[in-house]
This record gives C-alpha cells, sequence and structure tokens, in this order.
C-alpha cells in the first residue's frame, strides 16, 4: 500500500512539474548563464513548494486550502509582480563572460525565487486538491503513514523533473557564445514578463 502511494506521488510530482511555466523558463536559463547547480537549485526550490501543497492535499488541510484559494488574487498579485520583476532583472543582466564571473553566493537565492513563485501560484493547490481527488488518493487525510510517503513522492517526483531538465539543458552550455546568451536573457526575460502580466491580468478576469 505504502509503495503504491509513494509510486502515484511520484508520478503526481512529476506531472505537475513537467509542464514548461515560468519556473522552467527560470530554470533553463540560470543553467545556461551558471550552471547546472543553480538551474537544479532553482527547481528543488519548487520542488518544495509542491511538496508543501501536496501536504495541505494529502493531510486533509481543508482550512488551509480553503483560505489560500480565497486569498488566492494577493497571492496572484505577489506571483505576477515577483515575475515582472524577475523579467526585467534578466533582460537587463549581462551575461557573464567566463565562469569565475557567476555568483555562487546566490544559490540560496535561486531556490528562494522559485520557492516563492510556486507558493504564490494559488493554481498549484487547485490542482493537488483535483488530483487527489481524481486519483483516489484523498482517502489518506487520516493515514499519516500513508499521506507522508505520497508527499515524499510528490518531492521526489518534482525534484527528479528539475534534475533531468537541469542536466540536461547544461550539456548545451558550451555550446553558447556570449552573443547567444545574450539572446537567452532578452527572450527568457521577456516570456518571464509576458507570464507575470498574464498572472496579473487574471486578477480582473476571474
Amino acid at each position: 500500500m505504502l509503495t503504491s502511494l509513494f509510486l502515484r506521488g511520484l508520478i503526481l510530482g512529476f506531472s505537475i512539474a513537467a509542464p514548461v511555466g515560468p519556473i522552467g523558463v527560470l530554470c533553463i536559463r540560470r543553467t545556461l548563464a551558471e550552471g547546472r547547480l543553480r538551474g537544479l537549485l532553482s527547481g528543488l526550490g519548487a520542488a518544495t513548494a509542491d511538496a508543501i501543497y501536496g501536504s495541505i492535499a494529502a493531510f486533509g488541510l481543508a482550512a488551509i486550502s480553503s483560505l489560500l484559494i480565497q486569498q488566492q488574487m494577493w497571492m496572484r498579485l505577489l506571483g505576477g509582480l515577483f515575475l515582472l520583476y524577475l523579467g526585467i532583472q534578466t533582460l537587463r543582466s549581462r551575461p557573464a563572460q567566463t565562469a569565475t564571473e557567476t555568483r555562487p553566493v546566490g544559490l540560496f537565492a535561486a531556490y528562494l525565487s522559485t520557492f516563492f513563485l510556486t507558493m504564490t501560484n494559488p493554481m498549484t493547490i487547485i490542482s493537488f486538491t483535483a488530483a487527489f481527488a481524481g486519483l483516489g488518493l484523498a482517502q489518506t487525510s487520516g493515514d499519516f503513514v500513508g499521506a507522508a510517503s505520497m508527499v515524499g513522492g510528490v518531492f521526489l517526483g518534482s525534484a527528479a523533473w528539475w534534475l533531468i531538465l537541469s542536466q540536461g539543458v547544461g550539456l548545451f552550455r558550451e555550446q553558447f557564445t556570449l552573443a547567444a546568451m545574450t539572446w537567452v536573457n532578452r527572450i527568457s526575460g521577456g516570456i518571464i514578463v509576458i507570464f507575470g502580466l498574464f498572472a496579473l491580468v487574471s486578477i480582473f478576469t476571474k
């Protein structure tokens, strides 16, 4: 039973992380610009937030889930503004000419930024709640061990996707010239800004 729950959590975590959104764009850009470790840590920030939201759904914390959904306007606002900030910073950033120009002190910031972005996306908790109900996993709300096993699977499934993405993209890092990285910054920054604008516009269309 525990193995089954863990495997289902693993698949769920992987499938929710895999669609390319603003976090995926950030992970790809950071991997190309500053290496696989920074890209992976960016993904792990999102995986941690996925695990937290998975915990809320798995342990049946309906009050917290309802509160998050009720406050989704403010969450969208914060997330959208932060995406705009990150997008503009990316557009303005100058690609490092050598590996020594990257900033290892920013590793924790890379982790926190994607953690914050994922936590301010109300669709994440809605996705987990719907997926748990659809897969018949809501029954774990009274089973601490089973719920914990599934949440562990969610985290590892999400982390596995970010590991695959950062390592895969990292294989092409050496192929990018300074000019190419300038365009990577411009394109990824523009995409992130668009995601931020969509998040802000959605406040008034829901």
